[in-house]
């Protein structure tokens, strides 16, 4: 049976991926079949899991996802190998206010499955304090068992005995002390890390990583926390997304790179072929398929190149005249008929759809979002809920004249905008869906 383990931590920035990855790799290292999965709307640190397991890393959110399809994710996460190391997202227990068990915490999915947690600390600046941040911890909920504590950014082993010796007198283990590592940061821009396809030395720090975790850290500990979870068998395989057609062309490339490995394993289950294409290449999508998706990523990043794509243009339009087209946040911004890189250059788009974005008025636009759409696209029929999330700093500097494509809320069901754009057989939103809900969310 496969068993796993969640790696938890009080805040964001307190080097769990740096941890998971290091845990991730030292165990391949050893031969273990082992996979990462990450609680919470997140693109790129699954990518990282992926790229030092060779396994898909699946999303896990208690909020976005109706219960038969978190316990269908979590059961084809538990497949396969040997062990599953799952990162949180935030701060352990940091998510909405309720509901209860759905507030998209991590701590919901500790709960749920019985997933024992190792929780990072950052001991940077204390010593015997970090005891008092554990054992409250251990405490807030007593359906999430902290099986162990791992302190991070240690300056020196007098550091590190300060703080092992006040939380073990606690009754709660130290796994590890990770020493402090310049070396080892991960590189970062506006949404998070740079993508693991564009980390041109990632298998040599893999193997840092490797090394480290083996020197700093209490492996045989670690595996030893792991414990079979327990998920409810759901009935069959849920999908989280119908597939928009038998055979779907996906943009796949540096500039659109940010597609749910659930998501893609749900059509695939549902019979639907995916056949990629590059953009960036100037290749259009097969002109064989049935429907075609531009998915998230960086094409801010890559804005005059794609300017100059004539050919995935001028196929993109002749495609868009008969099947259906969306796009999801970047994919969406390709759409339109403009958008401004950071050094404040206009560079013309598909014009698809007739609004303008602008990378250079920034604002950070981020949280759960529930839709309604209002007319069929390839997201499903009118009428249709849905449920994920927003995480951009563009802003609509045009809106266009084009139809608005679904009514919004936010995860506490207050109304919001009208969201994305509706051309013909082209859409397009800001909005990443992680799953079809089943109801519309009421405040």
């Amino acid at each position: 049976m496969t068993r796993g383990l969640m790696i938890a931590a009080p805040r964001s920035g307190s080097g769990k991926t740096t941890l998971t990855l290091a845990i991730l790799a030292a165990l391949r290292r050893r031969g273990i079949a082992v996979r990462g999965a990450k609680t919470g709307p997140d693109y790129i640190d699954p990518a990282f899991h992926e790229a030092l397991t060779g396994l898909p890393s699946l999303n896990l959110d208690s909020w976005a996802m109706p219960a038969p399809l978190l316990d269908s994710v979590m059961a084809q996460a538990h497949s396969g190998c040997g062990v599953v190391v799952t990162e949180a997202s935030m701060g352990l227990f940091d998510g909405l206010l309720g509901p209860a068990g759905a507030r998209g915490a991590p701590a919901d999915i500790a709960a749920r499955y019985a997933l024992p947690v190792l929780l990072v600390l950052d001991i940077s600046g204390q010593g015997q304090s970090a005891a008092a941040t554990a054992l409250g911890f251990a405490r807030l909920d007593p359906d999430v068992r902290i099986a162990g504590v791992i302190l991070n950014r240690v300056g020196s082993p007098r550091h590190a005995g300060m703080a092992t010796q006040a939380i073990t007198a606690l009754g709660i283990p130290v796994l590890g002390a990770f020493g402090r590592d310049a070396g080892l940061q991960m590189p970062e821009r506006h949404l998070g890390l740079v993508q693991a396809r564009e980390h041109a030395g990632l298998d040599a720090l893999a193997d840092r990583l490797a090394t480290q975790a083996e020197r700093d850290l209490d492996l045989d500990a670690i595996l030893a926390c792991a414990t079979v979870p327990d998920i409810p068998l759901p009935g069959g395989w849920v999908r989280a997304l119908p597939p928009p057609g038998q055979r779907i062309a996906v943009a796949n490339d540096a500039a659109f790179s940010f597609m749910y490995a659930h998501i893609v394993a749900g059509w695939r289950a549902a019979g639907a072929e995916l056949l990629p294409f590059s953009p960036l290449a100037d290749e259009g999508p097969a002109p064989g398929c049935d429907a075609c998706w531009l998915p998230g990523g960086y094409p801010e990043l890559h804005a005059g190149q794609l300017a100059q794509a004539t050919h995935f243009r001028t196929e993109l339009a002749n495609f868009a005249r008969t099947r259906p087209v969306h796009g999801e946040c970047g994919g969406f911004m390709v759409l339109g008929e403009s958008l401004t890189d950071k050094a404040g250059q206009t560079h013309r788009m598909t014009g698809l759809l007739g609004h303008a974005t602008s990378f250079a008025t920034r604002r950070m636009n981020l949280g759960y979002r529930a839709a309604t759409l209002r007319h069929d696209c390839a997201l499903g029929p009118a009428g249709t809920h849905l449920r994920g999330h927003e995480f951009h700093y563009a802003t609509l500097t045009a809106p266009g004249t084009d139809t608005p494509l679904a009514d919004m809320h936010d995860g506490y069901g207050t109304p919001r905008p009208p969201g994305g754009l509706r051309r013909g057989l082209v859409s397009g939103t800001f909005f990443h869906v992680l799953a079809t809900g089943t109801a519309a969310i009421a405040p």
